[in-house]
């Protein structure tokens, strides 16, 4: 988008249509090399200036604060707030509106960026009008699901993590569904689980497709459900989100074939894991042991 950004000293800068500072002290510290869902996206950004800004966008950007507590005053579509910003607190820039913040200190903050098309597909699988559909400004929200599941993004950024592909998709899902619940209007009734049959064919699948990596687009389809739908109701089936339930299938997977006298490197490609260092972290967290530890038991 072509344009121009004043600073506050009125210099002019070219207009991005992500998040800039004029003077060039913004910049992106990280972002995923694991792929999210369609039309999302997220990155870690730290600011040394006192002054950045958001300029008109197509794109839906949710800001979270991260770092210490600060001294900010935002503007954001026409509203202006001057305020303490602790971690955790929300600014939504919506779709063709823009955002000016200026803080007292160095700042770091998590932003999502989220395309009209991922939030009407995201509103129609649960059952909201999708008429006009748009978020609402934010200047300092506070919502303890969509902070869980930033919380989630941010560890996985901060240490250089690579995500699996499932849970990577399941979040994104996850968070804009919530951000239309929070910041939208219209808000669905809760449906319920997957029929018999449904689950049946997802749980076949993913057992035949263990060693592969699942998407949930794939599994919705086996359902035939929605995204959005699907996610709701496996976990209402399972009383588990579906990424957790593949995981623990795969780590079931891998301890059977372990028993057997399976070689642990192959048997983490085997049941579906990135590497024997993947398969090892997740087996001690779920089942207590180490491969080599169970290896050793079997004997």
């Amino acid at each position: 988008m072509s344009g121009v950004a004043v600073g506050p000293m009125g210099s002019s800068q070219p207009k991005p249509t992500t998040m800039f500072a004029p003077d060039g002290s913004m910049r992106v510290i990280t972002a995923p090399s694991t792929p999210l869902c369609a039309g999302l996206e997220t990155k870690l950004y730290h600011v040394a200036g006192s002054y950045y800004d958001a300029p008109p966008s197509p794109i839906n950007r949710m800001i979270l604060h991260i770092s210490a507590p600060i001294r900010a005053t935002c503007r954001v579509a026409g509203r202006s707030q001057s305020r303490v910003q602790v971690p955790g607190d929300i600014d939504l820039v919506p779709s063709g509106e823009s955002g000016v913040w200026e803080d007292d200190r160095p700042a770091t903050m998590l932003t999502f960026y989220v395309a009209p098309a991922l939030l009407r597909a995201t509103a129609e699988d649960m059952g909201m009008n999708t008429t006009d559909i748009a978020l609402a400004p934010q200047l300092q929200a506070r919502d303890p699901q969509i902070e869980y599941v930033a919380s989630a993004f941010y560890a996985a950024l901060s240490t250089e993590t690579p995500m699996e592909r499932l849970f990577a998709e399941s979040l994104g899902t996850a968070l804009v569904a919530r951000m239309l619940h929070r910041f939208a209007t219209d808000v669905p009734p809760l449906k319920g689980g997957l029929s018999k049959r449904q689950l049946q064919r997802v749980i076949d699948h993913i057992e035949a497709n263990i060693d592969e990596s699942l998407s949930l687009k794939d599994l919705a389809t086996v359902a035939g459900s929605s995204i959005s739908h699907f996610k709701a109701q496996f976990r209402q089936s399972m009383s588990m989100p579906v990424h957790q339930y593949v995981l623990r299938r795969r780590v079931e997977c891998a301890k059977s074939l372990i028993m057997k006298g399976g070689a642990i490197s192959q048997v983490a490609l085997d049941a579906g894991f990135a590497h024997q260092s993947h398969l090892a972290r997740c087996m001690r967290r779920l089942l207590g042991v180490s491969p080599m530890e169970l290896a050793r038991q079997s004997r």
